[in-house]
């Protein structure tokens, strides 16, 4: 559960925290598809690994504006992060961070459409990490939840090891059990655009982080739930707004007319 008080990244000045989990620095690499001559972003994001370790401290050591997205992502997940960077680092970090400081706090807790019993093993992480990445929300249990529709447990007869050898395989068989009209948060028009979806009475709140180096231009959302409105929120843009609301059956669907690396939408069902 996220407290109402805002988790903000600190600057790392001295050295490494002791203990801390070492994050990957957030970014795509364009891998090349041997099926096509098209090349499959491969997202290396953090997300995953901040939920393993809840309540653990974060360290990111990065370059460039890549700090802002290294802020943006920490901030998103809740972490208790710290983040070395350049000189170039330095700025772009101390922008986000303005930024991050003007989103009002709330008091929401995390939407999961599903549980993962994590037994630690490094199959379980890969599939952690495709599920964060395919936007399908997840929480990490113990033991199974039964107010879930669906758990999640590797080696068992619904999960057995030899098709978590390939953790894809059983990613796209989650999806499918899951069904696309029962996710709580869909993001269209981009594969590179991770999603977080908070939740509470008569409110929600999207966080999308883009890990591309270009903006996303007409990125479209579909939030599962009836809302009659939505603020926009993204660094540098006061006067940022959502285009096409349209309310679809169960679900309410907008487009977020350009995103460059972070933004925060707000609704409300009144």
């Amino acid at each position: 559960m996220l407290a109402a008080a805002l988790l903000l990244p600190a600057l790392l000045t001295g050295a490494e925290p002791p203990d801390a989990v070492k994050l990957n620095e957030p970014r795509v690499q364009y891998l090349s598809n041997e099926a096509s001559a098209t090349r499959s972003p491969w997202i290396d994001a953090n997300g995953w690994r901040i939920l393993r370790a809840s309540g653990r401290q974060f360290f990111y050591r990065v370059k460039g504006e890549t700090a802002a997205l290294a802020a943006a992502e920490a901030f998103a997940y809740g972490a208790n992060a710290y983040i070395a960077a350049d000189a170039p680092g330095m700025n772009a970090f101390g922008r986000m961070l303005v930024f991050l400081k003007t989103i009002p706090a709330v008091d929401l807790v995390p939407t999961a459409d599903f549980g993962v019993v994590d037994d630690g093993s490094s199959v379980t992480g890969e599939l952690l990490n495709l599920l964060t990445r395919m936007n399908l929300l997840y929480r990490i249990e113990q033991n199974p939840d039964r107010s879930f529709p669906l758990n999640v447990r590797l080696g068992t007869k619904e999960y057995p090891q030899e098709e978590a050898r390939n953790p894809s395989t059983i990613a796209h068989k989650i999806r499918s059990q899951i069904g696309d009209d029962n996710r709580s948060l869909r993001v269209y028009g981009s594969e590179t655009v991770i999603g977080r979806l908070l939740g509470g009475p008569g409110q929600a709140r999207v966080l999308l982080l883009n890990y591309a180096a270009r903006p996303i231009l007409g990125l479209r959302v579909r939030v599962r739930g009836e809302y009659a409105q939505g603020r926009l929120l993204i660094p540098g843009d006061k006067d940022a707004h959502l285009s096409d609301w349209t309310r679809d059956g169960p679900a309410t669907e907008f487009t977020v007319p350009e995103l460059r690396v972070f933004s925060v939408i707000d609704l409300s069902r009144n």
